[in-house]
């Protein structure tokens, strides 16, 4: 029994899912920011400005491929000596006309530059305002409006929320999380978090979610700059056609892995055991949710791989893999679940 745990025919596509423009807080257009990502190899933008879901569609052809989305933010009340938390989430159009806001306010939460687009968002005036409490229930709440919705959501940078393992393992009803923030990251905060993803897995209420890499880019630095918050953290997705609805499809089907410069160029499920080629590697690492873990690495030390696989036992919890390349970036797959893998 051989399972394609990415497609076996198709493409990858470079995406990043996670970008604010001058919509929002972002200091590059959305056509700065089109020609910037393909000048780097991007197929994919999602334009995810902070409350402001645009058309961007006047910017897809046949090379390239905007998504519309926004970014909601929900802050915990001011707390006397400390920082106080938020929790961010993106939603991304599964559907290019899918153009209605969901949790909308029509006072509220829209701030700077997106003020001068409210005249142009969609919102149900059949409903009324909706109200945003930092809680684990109303946060699960507004992750299944946007999912119930027509939208892909992404729970998003958990390190510079200040969000602990307490918070985030209690949300429910995203599809993914961001393992990799590159602009928090590229900022100093701890937004590479393997961890967090592995605690959301194991002892979450979040159920079987994806992980994706994204920049979260503003560009406040130049591109050629050290400080540049772009084409650090980036998804890649395996599809058939680069169009709006095959790029969507296959983020809910997970046929994507998340990177911050390695490649994965197959990975399999096959007689018990996950196969995995990647481009090269100083190691490659199995994680399952247990205590027991597999590595490859080459006997010579400064040698690489570009292959390895590791038996899968009905024990385990799931399986994911993560690919190290020499100058120590990442490539992480989504979690399989050993029960999905060893169904016939």
């Amino acid at each position: 029994m051989k399972k394609y745990l990415l497609p076996e025919s198709g493409q990858f596509y470079k995406a990043n899912l996670h970008c604010h423009s001058t919509i929002s807080d972002g200091q590059l257009t959305p056509e700065q920011i089109k020609k910037a990502y393909m000048d780097h190899g991007y197929s994919i933008v999602a334009y995810t400005d902070h409350d402001v879901l645009l058309d961007h569609q006047d910017l897809t052809d046949e090379n390239f491929v905007a998504l519309n989305g926004y970014e909601m933010e929900i802050d915990e009340d001011p707390q006397e000596g400390r920082q106080r938390k938020c929790c961010h989430m993106c939603l991304v159009a599964l559907k290019p006309d899918n153009l209605t806001q969901v949790c909308y306010h029509r006072e509220k939460y829209v701030w700077g530059n997106a003020l001068g687009y409210k005249d142009q968002l969609k919102f149900d005036k059949n409903l009324p305002d909706y109200e945003r409490k930092y809680s684990a229930e109303k946060i699960s709440e507004m992750m299944k409006i946007g999912r119930d919705n027509g939208f892909f959501v992404t729970y998003n940078h958990p390190a510079w929320s200040f969000e602990t393992y307490p918070d985030y393992t209690a949300y429910q009803n995203m599809h993914a999380m961001e393992i990799v923030n590159y602009g928090c990251f590229n900022a100093g905060y701890n937004d590479y978090s393997p961890e967090v993803y592995d605690e959301m897995l194991r002892y979450g209420k979040c159920g079987k979610i994806y992980c994706v890499a994204t920049d979260d880019n503003h560009n406040g630095a130049p591109l050629t700059s050290m400080r540049c918050d772009s084409f650090g953290g980036f998804t890649m997705i395996k599809t058939d056609k680069l169009d709006y609805k095959s790029i969507t499809d296959a983020l809910v089907k997970g046929n994507f892995y998340a990177s911050q410069g390695p490649k994965i160029y197959s990975l399999v499920y096959e007689d018990g055991k996950i196969k995995v080629e990647t481009s090269d590697a100083e190691s490659i690492f199995f994680t399952t949710g247990k205590r027991r873990t597999g590595v490859v690495q080459n006997s010579v030390m400064g040698d690489t791989v570009n292959c390895g696989e590791f038996e899968v036992r009905d024990t385990d919890i799931y399986v994911r893999v993560t690919v190290v390349s020499k100058d120590g970036k990442h490539a992480c797959t989504n979690a399989y679940f050993v029960d999905d893998l060893m169904k016939d």
